[in-house]
């Protein structure tokens, strides 16, 4: 259907660039901010705004503010076969790996939530039921708390505002006050945990992965059984995560040279 007397393909156009211009923004934005950008009329904006979150390809948070949608994201995850950071994570995910013989997860921050971009599985039997292109709460997983750790107040706070921190499990954090509390930690040390706050009887540690001239904001992460895997198990293991994630960090940053 034509609107505003321009053809399908010139109304798509514009659809994809308002969607392009949220997606590749390193903050949610309101309607303001998208009309500023877009120079398109107030009412033909709202209709594409409005047929993009219905789509799923945008989300429309509780605080007005729109960021890119679960659909988007699964779509997004599907080319990161072709892109370099996950061929870069690639070798130390699999070292990673061998040294714990453990589940590895890559994944990135996107919104409230952390996608998972790459998995190197446990040989285990009992293993993580864990797919690539999910999505999980960034709140209450080892890796969504470890990226979100690397955020500063304002980015924060834009994530967290109007967010429920719902409950999955006993250990869930579900107060804010203590969810920084933990943040502030985990800047800190480097490594974050999961002490079966998403799945009850998993276990995760990870670590944060963190470009912001690139607007990278991901971490990684090992991950067990509780029955398999204690805390002294996990303490032993943050160290050989904190190192793999440096390393990952330090051969993109050689082969993508000096940021712009």
């Amino acid at each position: 259907m034509e609107r505003d007397g321009e053809s399908g393909t010139g109304t798509l156009g514009k659809a994809v660039a308002v969607l392009e211009t949220v997606a590749l923004a390193d903050r949610p934005m309101r309607f303001t901010e998208v009309l500023a950008v877009s120079g398109q009329p107030r009412g033909t904006l709202h209709r594409q705004l409005s047929h993009l979150v219905q789509e799923g390809l945008l989300e429309l948070r509780p605080d007005h503010a729109y960021v890119p949608g679960l659909r988007l994201l699964k779509l997004a995850s599907a080319s990161w076969a072709r892109n370099e950071f996950r061929a870069v994570a690639a070798p130390f995910l699999e070292a990673l790996h061998g040294q714990t013989g453990e589940t590895v997860h890559l994944g990135v921050l996107r919104g409230h939530e952390i996608i998972y971009l790459d998995k190197v599985e446990s040989r285990q039997a009992v293993r993580m039921n864990s797919q690539i292109g999910n999505a999980s709460p960034a709140y209450c997983t080892g890796v969504g708390k470890a990226a979100l750790s690397t955020l500063d107040a304002p980015a924060l706070d834009a994530i967290l505002c109007g967010l429920e921190l719902r409950r999955f499990t006993p250990q869930t954090i579900t107060d804010r006050a203590a969810l920084m509390a933990e943040l502030a930690q985990i800047r800190a040390s480097g490594i974050a945990f999961d002490r079966e706050e998403h799945e009850p009887g998993i276990r995760c540690v990870a670590a944060p992965l963190a470009d912001p001239g690139r607007a990278l904001v991901a971490g990684v992460s090992v991950t067990g059984p509780a029955y398999r895997v204690g805390q002294a198990q996990l303490d032993d293991w943050a160290p050989r995560v904190r190192h793999a994630a440096r390393a990952i960090m330090d051969e993109l940053s050689a082969r993508l040279g000096p940021q712009r």
